[in-house]
């Protein structure tokens, strides 16, 4: 069982960059893939990035470019680093643990943490 917490949301501007941080508890952190998704009022939760245990990344279109997704497993940490964002990347921000694959699909994910905001004003 693996336990998440995200830090690191806040309100920015438009052009500007942000960094979010997924602290996961547990020892077998390194075996797990993991996913960054993020939901908006009145939307479905959607994929956002994913990093495997050998680090192999994959990212959704629409951030391709301006996020990077890395871990640490030596720290347990999940990242996002977010850069040249935008008012359509505000929303909640949810990192997930998968024990199988670095998938796109949310109920492939058996843990996530409780989110965090992030706002981006134009």
């Amino acid at each position: 069982q693996v336990q998440l917490v995200e830090s690191g949301g806040g309100l920015v501007q438009a052009g500007d960059s942000l960094s979010l941080s997924c602290a996961a508890s547990g020892r077998t952190f390194s075996r797990y893939a993991m996913g960054w998704f993020r939901q908006a009022p009145g939307k479905e939760r959607e994929f956002v990035a994913a990093i495997n245990w050998s680090h192999n990344t994959y990212y959704t279109d629409f951030v391709k470019g301006r996020f990077t997704i890395s871990r640490d497993n030596a720290k347990n940490t999940l990242y996002l680093q977010m850069n040249s964002l935008k008012p359509e990347d505000t929303a909640v921000y949810y990192c997930a643990a998968n024990q199988w694959i670095a998938s796109r699909t949310p109920s492939d994910y058996g843990y996530w943490g409780q989110g965090t905001q992030v706002t981006v004003s134009s």
